[in-house]
């Protein structure tokens, strides 16, 4: 093994910072060509999770113990000459609603406070058998309901680059540790915006895929694609890493979808010469935007254009998206969480009772209306595809809010009502069935992460993923770190 430089091991501020803000996929080469252990990896994280996460509070239920010795064991298997996955040795916590065996999963809710379960789902199966080492778990939103990570056994995750700010929901403790350095790389799921709002909010890359891309197992209604798993990271390339070990389809799946993740390790390198893109700040009119989102966006699209793509102002039909989004999640809510509610409503948080509520004021025609008009977007995505590559949107109508709030309740002047209103930009699209990639997109004034979504056909999930990267590559933005306590996020 090739000796660490004095003065740049872990440990030390240089080594430190080169380590937590490297990227995966060179983590990954330099751990399976023994220029780094997995020991010298973990143990850098552990240490930056030690100075760093009091102040975020992105990771819980951390296992430092448990962490050290997977890390010793994979040394040891590469040593005996043994095989590596595509991420032998590298660091991660696991989303809180996701099951871990041997783990508190606790959903962020004092119901499941001490539940441990005794098996891991299908996607941290995976990971883990990609050679992933277990550190913890990421922080969420009660029951993952809502865009703002707090609740009352963990309590708030504040934004890396502002610690008077969210870092977003659900997938919030995911995104703000991945922008802070605790680690390379971070699961999330999306029903309304869960992966995509935390990484436009923290600066890093989240994809919501096609739904069945990502197979979810187990799951209380197998055939929802409303809700998809995907990958967290702080550069596209690293997304697709994450991506190629959590894809592949799975029989107890219904929807899941046909075909190895494999290809999305291949490389995103792309020519973006005659892409025909569609730009739309704020989805055809439908949604209110706050100026500085809009500010940092505009310009966003003239990268584009130097890219040599074909960019026109539209956007598809998404008329009844509004409907077609409550209905369906009303009714998830109360079918997954409607014996809870019975059983400890005082120990559900307001909105997340009125949603399981919303949905017990459904009726099977209003089920059967949603599903129809479901279709028919769908069929108008697919048909605005035939025209252009990718359609540009805002991922979030605002820019990192106050954490001493559950919401924003005015955005671009005009009120918000419940805690879903502003997260139109998002769950619009979670409805046409369509892989969306929030990359980052720039900055206020003010410092704060500003994501772009980039949206593509149903199942063109490589595609968007390389246009992703081909904008990475030309702007940078992800490669600004946050300056918490004082320089140690530099």
């Amino acid at each position: 093994m090739t000796p660490t430089p004095s003065g740049t091991g872990p440990g030390s501020p240089a080594g430190d910072s080169a380590l937590v803000h490297a990227d995966a996929v060179d983590l990954a080469a330099r751990i399976r060509r023994r220029e780094l252990s997995s020991r010298e990896v973990v143990r850098a994280h552990l240490d930056r999770i030690d100075r760093v996460n009091p102040q975020v509070n992105a990771l819980v239920s951390l296992d430092p113990e448990g962490a050290l010795a997977a890390a010793a064991a994979a040394d040891e298997h590469l040593a005996r000459g043994g095989r590596a996955g595509p991420l032998h040795g590298l660091p991660i916590a696991f989303k809180d609603t996701h099951l871990t065996r041997g783990m508190r999963t606790t959903y962020g809710s004092p119901l499941h406070a001490d539940t441990v379960p005794d098996e891991d789902e299908l996607l941290v199966q995976r990971i883990q058998a990609a050679g992933a080492i277990r550190v913890g778990k990421t922080n969420v939103p009660e029951f993952g309901a809502g865009s703002h990570t707090f609740n009352p056994v963990f309590g708030v995750t504040r934004n890396p680059y502002d610690l008077t700010r969210s870092a977003g929901g659900s997938s919030g403790g995911a995104a703000a540790a991945l922008a802070a350095g605790l680690q390379p790389l971070a699961d999330g799921s999306d029903m309304g915006g869960s992966l995509r709002n935390p990484a436009s909010f923290c600066n890093v890359v989240g994809l919501r895929p096609t739904p069945g891309r990502v197979p979810s197992f187990p799951a209380g209604n197998p055939w929802d694609t409303l809700t998809v798993p995907g990958p967290m990271a702080r550069t596209v390339a690293d997304a697709a890493l994450l991506l190629s070990v959590m894809a592949g389809p799975d029989p107890r799946c219904p929807v899941s979808l046909e075909g190895p993740g494999a290809p999305f390790r291949e490389p995103l390198e792309s020519d973006l010469a005659g892409l025909r893109v569609a730009w739309t700040p704020d989805l055809g009119g439908r949604v209110p935007v706050d100026p500085g989102v809009r500010e940092v966006l505009e310009p966003q699209v003239e990268v584009f254009r130097r890219l040599g793509c074909r960019v026109e102002e539209d956007c598809p039909d998404l008329g009844g998206a509004e409907d077609v989004f409550r209905v369906l999640r009303a009714h998830h809510f109360e079918l997954a969480l409607g014996a809870a509610l019975d059983a400890s409503r005082d120990a559900l948080k307001p909105s997340l009772v009125w949603n399981i509520e919303q949905g017990r004021r459904l009726t099977g025609p209003d089920l059967a209306r949603a599903t129809v008009c479901r279709a028919r977007l769908h069929l108008r995505a697919v048909d605005f595809f035939t025209r252009y590559d990718v359609l540009l949107a805002p991922v979030s109508q605002v820019v990192p809010f106050d954490a001493a709030v559950e919401y924003p309740d005015v955005v671009g002047g005009q009120p918000q009502h419940t805690y879903l209103d502003w997260m139109r930009s998002a769950y619009f699209v979670s409805v046409l069935g369509a892989p969306a990639l929030s990359v980052p997109a720039g900055f206020t004034p003010g410092g704060l992460p500003v994501g772009l979504q980039i949206v593509g056909p149903p199942r063109a999930d490589l595609a968007v993923l390389r246009v992703g990267a081909a904008y990475e590559a030309a702007t940078g933005h992800g490669r600004r770190h946050p300056d918490i306590l004082g320089g140690i996020g530099v």
